[in-house]
């Protein structure tokens, strides 16, 4: 059975011209976007907006605190690989939510 998928112009436009010429802009727009969303936490709380585009594209503050933790990781277990394990335990989760919701449809 198909299904329609309808992408409302304000998305189309916002996000096509600009992911068609630079990998990780929709993603990182998304974060700019939910960082002025919830400015207001940022007095209480420390804010980190994660966004990953379908494709597998990492806002820039995404890929900068990971590499972060998984540094502080290397550094209590000395393994110098624990960036790399990371960042595929998160691929790996992430697959799931997908597989997930691709069920549900």
């Amino acid at each position: 059975m198909a299904r329609d998928v309808i992408i409302p112009d304000t998305f189309a436009d916002s996000h096509i011209e600009a992911t068609s010429t630079h990998a990780g802009s929709a993603a990182n727009n998304a974060a700019n976007s939910k960082t002025d969303k919830y400015a207001d936490l940022t007095a209480t709380h420390v804010f980190m907006p994660i966004n990953i585009e379908r494709a597998g594209s990492w806002n820039q503050q995404a890929i900068d605190a990971i590499e972060d933790i998984g540094r502080r990781i290397s550094v209590i277990t000395e393994q110098p690989l624990e960036t790399i394990h990371l960042l595929k335990r998160i691929s790996v989760a992430m697959r799931g939510n997908v597989v997930s919701l691709m069920s549900t449809l």
